[in-house]
């Protein structure tokens, strides 16, 4: 029997448990005159079993299913205002319930570190410093030997006030320090002022050609619209978003802005800053926590009017939000594989249409999700068939390694392709989606490789490290110096990595830089952003790198593009894995003759007659995609249906396979299997084996997406 009382709320806590839980707001925890009301969207004390914990408010209701004295009254209301606006906060429950994913480990996966643990946000007042009415009683002789001080006093005479960082940066503490004892220099804290209008843009905006001007004259930023901005690589599809967001900025609203990979922060963020006179702050997983709640508060307070981030900016509070912009919104970055699985690309749709604002969705090779949602009229298809400027497309030739040696991956024909444009002052881009010096280590005398213990993989040879490491779950160890099966010393390293790559071309340019882009190269920070810099200075160099190289990346310089290992993939159990290959490898051909200097594109395989990559060698991601849009059709793949996955891990795998064939006795025994639905499995999945655990899956395709729904309902309240 339901219980009634004024003052109940309903919280959701970091727990596995699928449930909100009620407790109560005791009389005067609340101020009577409207700041600090316990409201939807604020934060609370509780106590949760025998901790307590920091949770959030859900709802407010006047009964619980559970007797009012057995009720816990909260220890502390944490916020005076709601921390999320009421549009965000329906948009993190809908996603909760979609992806099937507990609620309150869902709300607080996607907070800030320090909110989780309790702390308030930070103030964005900034110090200033001035002088005070003492300074007309200053002589020169007072500075006579403090020349530091003498300067500093001499700026804040001649500026007025200056913001305590410029401050930090241009003169010592101690000088301040001394000015202030004098009582000559006081400070101020002050608020953020809002940008001028006319005074939005360092830079102009490029000139557009007819294409690129008929796609921005389409995006209509008064309402919800979502559209497709597909462009091949180098037609400016960077120049268009940054003119969309002038536009958003001139309305007084905020643009948000979601790239893929943290690698391409600091080139995005350097163009951003070029161009705008406002706040500009990034939200990406290399921020120490204390960084994350001060982007993340200046987003939401509005401080900031650009947010640049990585998928998980999807969740940040906006103020007065205008405008969101996904670019390369094919890859597969914005799909968050651990913990609360989601896809930032679909959720930012979902929060447009609900914050009522445009939303870009930009791709030289767009996903076929999003060319079917254009199809059926859901999406807006803008197309840049050209590329800006004088560039133009760059040429294609194929090297068939059936009848050409390798070394260290680099065929004989594409080392003095490389040659050539090192000898012409260019620079040249080697592809090799494969990090480390060699996928495996095998002994000659036994055959004995390294194989990971708690995965079904092999370690890969790291010499630069002197180490063997799986890539799945980081275990390493020494390279050994004797096979521990036969104890011979004939152990070699097997197959190419961009490691061994790199060595063979330092090798044969001895006096060319090379750079390697993978993410052991580029764990230090600044380490990409140097990258960059000896890019962009023009001097000729080889980029060797995976696919952290393949995406959204300008070199001016680079005019050859060689792709050693263009077959990975073309054999995926995966049903998209030859639409991912399409994309990587027009991806990472695009990197080449974005300027007026022409392009080429080296394609080493082994596979020139696979009918895929026919249609890939003649550069034309369109038509492939077209046909593989047409086979998904024919066998009712998404997005011609939709698909659940079911997975269960254990610690044996007999145990993970006999649970998934339980829950499918239980589906079909009480009748929650709906007509027309079709079964995939139990089968092991693509790696069985990871971190210790034995992974099995069922997959269940449908076209009616609320049956899916029905069906995972059901089997969430069975389990």
């Amino acid at each position: 029997m339901a219980e009634y009382s004024p003052n109940i709320i309903r919280v959701a806590v970091p727990s596995p448990l699928r449930r909100l839980f009620d407790y109560v707001v005791p009389q005067g925890s609340e101020q009577k005159d409207g700041d600090g009301r316990a409201d939807v969207g604020c934060r609370v004390a509780v106590t949760f079993g025998r901790q307590e914990v920091v949770g959030l408010i859900v709802a407010k209701t006047n009964y619980s299913d559970i007797d009012i004295d057995k009720l816990k009254p909260i220890n502390k209301l944490l916020d005076s205002v709601p921390l999320i606006p009421s549009s965000l906060f329906e948009l993190f429950n809908w996603a909760a319930n979609y992806y099937q994913f507990p609620i309150g480990d869902a709300l607080f996966s996607t907070l800030p570190t320090l909110l989780r643990r309790g702390e308030g946000l930070p103030d964005l007042s900034t110090r200033y410093w001035q002088l005070t009415e003492k300074k007309s009683q200053i002589n020169d002789e007072v500075f006579a030997r403090a020349p530091n001080q003498q300067a500093l006093f001499d700026r804040l005479k001649e500026n007025g006030s200056v913001p305590d960082s410029i401050i930090s940066a241009e003169f010592s503490r101690s000088a301040l320090a001394a000015l202030e004892k004098k009582g000559l220099v006081e400070s101020t804290l002050r608020s953020d002022e809002g940008i001028e209008l006319t005074n939005i843009l360092k830079q102009d905006p490029l000139p557009l050609n007819d294409s690129q001007s008929r796609a921005l004259n389409n995006i209509d930023q008064h309402r919800f619209n979502c559209y497709l901005l597909d462009g091949v690589t180098g037609s400016g599809k960077t120049e268009i978003y940054l003119q969309a967001i002038d536009t958003a900025l001139r309305y007084g609203r905020q643009a948000l802005v979601l790239i893929p990979e943290i690698s391409l922060t600091p080139q995005t963020e350097e163009r951003f800053r070029d161009r705008f006179n406002v706040p500009i702050v990034t939200l990406h997983s290399g921020l120490t926590d204390k960084q994350r709640l001060l982007a993340w508060t200046k987003a939401k307070t509005g401080a900031a009017k650009i947010i640049l981030g990585t998928r998980s900016a999807i969740f940040t509070p906006l103020c007065d939000p205008g405008l969101i912009i996904i670019d390369e919104e094919h890859d597969q970055s914005y799909k968050q594989q651990e913990g609360f699985r989601y896809s930032a690309r679909d959720l930012a749709v979902i929060r447009a249409r609900r914050e009522e604002i445009a939303i870009i969705l930009g791709s030289a090779t767009p996903s076929i999700e999003s060319l079917r949602n254009c199809d059926l009229g859901r999406y807006k298809h803008l197309v840049l068939a050209d590329r800006a400027g004088s560039a133009v497309q760059p040429d294609w030739s194929v090297i068939d390694l059936k009848s050409e040696q390798c070394e260290a991956g680099v065929s004989a024909s594409t080392l003095l392709a490389i040659e050539q444009t090192i000898s012409n002052g260019h620079q040249a881009l080697v592809f090799l989606n494969r990090r480390g010096f060699a996928p495996a280590i095998i002994c000659r005398q036994c055959g004995w490789t390294a194989d990971c213990r708690s995965c079904d993989s092999r370690l890969t040879v790291h010499r630069a490290r002197n180490r063997l490491i799986c890539h799945h779950c980081e275990y390493q160890q020494r390279i050994p110096h004797l096979c521990p099966g036969c104890q011979s010393q004939q152990l070699v390293p097997v197959g190419e990595g961009t490691e061994r790559s790199e060595e063979y071309l330092a090798k044969c340019f001895p006096t060319t830089k090379i750079l390697r882009v993978d993410r052991d190269s580029t764990r230090k920070k600044g380490a990409m952003k140097a990258v960059y810099d000896t890019a962009n200075s023009g001097e000729p160099c080889i980029l060797i790198g995976t696919q952290m190289l393949a995406k959204g990346h300008h070199f001016p310089d680079v005019t050859l593009v060689a792709i050693l290992d263009a077959d990975s993939g073309i054999f995926s159990a995966d049903f998209r894995g030859s639409e991912r290959v399409a994309q990587l490898i027009t991806q990472v051909s695009g990197r080449a003759g974005r300027e007026k200097k022409p392009g080429k594109v080296i394609l080493q395989t082994y596979c020139q007659e696979h009918p895929q990559m026919e249609e890939l060698l003649k550069g034309d991601y369109e038509s492939f995609v077209k046909k593989i849009i047409k086979d998904r059709a024919s066998t009712k793949s998404p997005p011609f249906s939709f698909q659940i996955k079911l997975q269960a891990e254990s610690f044996n795998g007999l145990q993970s396979r006999d649970f998934l064939v339980s829950c499918l006795d239980y589906l079909n025994n009480s009748q929650h299997l709906s007509k027309g639905m079709k079964i995939i499995g139990p089968l092991p999945s693509l790696m069985e084996k990871k971190s210790g655990v034995y992974r099995w899956e069922v997959s269940f395709f449908s076209s009616s997406r609320k049956s899916l729904h029905n069906l995972a309902d059901h089997l969430q309240s069975y389990l």
